[in-house]
């Protein structure tokens, strides 16, 4: 299947097929991640919200307490998101395909599994005397930090208990530390050795992934715009020097997108360790190759293809239970 005609500016950087043994080719996909609904971006241990103190912007070292945004709450969303469309698409096709979800019920065998990573202990009552090697991740993530101070969007949500019988406010429910709408998130997605296939599945799922954080099933709306692309033999930004520097440019732009951001990356391509090997998009092919992926269907012979990759990959691992088609 031919490559879409926006990817062609990164050709060189992406690998004929998914391997175990990883090559230099880096591609990085800066995000604004916008809160659009109270969200809660806590750990399991406490209701308060993840917060770090950071420099204020990169010329400034002021201390600034942020809202953290851990990668693996995204890395979650986003992985679970790939697997609802391979598996829609798959359906659709009349693919027959493995059962696969998070976290116990992983087949190794799979487009998601093979690009996130996945270890043979995740693998729901394995054959016996069959072992599987682990999968090591390609795609990877940070903290995201906000742009704002914890003080302007952080709110504390106090709910009441209603009795249904008397329809009479009972007792206060203990509070919901948020993160208020209209917050703004930095955040930076990195693939390592990767397909065009699997760069189009991973910027599917992260434009189409909207729900983050606890308790999504009244709050966690979030929408991922993508305002810059870089490619390289390494990754060359990182989302705490992301946020500082649109911190800075908020200052001089009027709206945060790939037009203010492309300089930025330029910055940083400058301080590579490969710099005759770093490709940033500029606005425009941004743009083109967005619109390409967004109406790009995932087609039968796409989602096969993905899928067969896949199956090679685990043969080059020695899983001899891989095979394609499954029957």
């Amino acid at each position: 299947m031919d490559m879409l005609k926006s990817l062609k500016v990164l050709d060189d950087y992406f690998v004929d097929e998914p391997k175990p043994i990883l090559t230099a080719e880096t591609l990085q996909v800066c995000l604004l991640r916008e809160v659009l609904d109270y969200t809660i971006l806590r750990t399991e241990e406490s209701r308060e919200l993840n917060t770090v103190m950071t420099p204020t912007f990169v010329s400034d070292s002021t201390p600034m307490q942020r809202v953290a945004f851990f990668g693996s709450k995204q890395k979650a969303v986003e992985s679970r998101r790939l697997e609802i469309l391979l598996r829609t698409a798959a359906e659709i096709h009349g693919i027959p395909i493995d059962e696969c979800y998070l976290k116990d019920h992983l087949c190794l065998r799979c487009p998601r599994c093979v690009l996130f990573g996945g270890t043979f202990a995740s693998v729901q009552k394995p054959d016996e005397g069959h072992k599987v090697a682990n999968i090591k991740h390609r795609i990877s993530y940070s903290t995201a930090f906000s742009l704002a101070p914890y003080e302007d969007i952080h709110e504390a949500i106090t709910q009441n208990a209603i009795n249904d019988n008397t329809i009479l406010t009972e007792r206060a429910l203990f509070p919901r530390h948020s993160v208020r709408p209209a917050s703004l998130f930095a955040s930076v997605v990195s693939l390592q050795s990767v397909t065009w296939k699997e760069f189009v599945l991973a910027l599917k799922a992260i434009l189409s992934a909207h729900q983050y954080g606890a308790e999504t099933r009244i709050s966690g709306d979030v929408r991922n715009q993508v305002i810059g692309i870089a490619a390289g033999w390494e990754e060359i930004i990182t989302p705490l020097e992301l946020t500082l520097e649109l911190n800075e440019a908020m200052g001089r732009a009027s709206e945060l997108d790939a037009a203010s951001v492309k300089p930025i990356l330029d910055r940083y391509a400058a301080q590579a360790a490969n710099v005759k090997r770093v490709k940033v998009l500029d606005p425009k092919e941004v743009e083109a190759l967005l619109e390409e992926v967004r109406n790009f269907d995932l087609s039968k012979e796409f989602v096969d293809g993905a899928y067969r990759d896949a199956i090679r990959f685990r043969e080059q691992q020695g899983d001899k239970k891989a095979v394609w088609p499954k029957k």
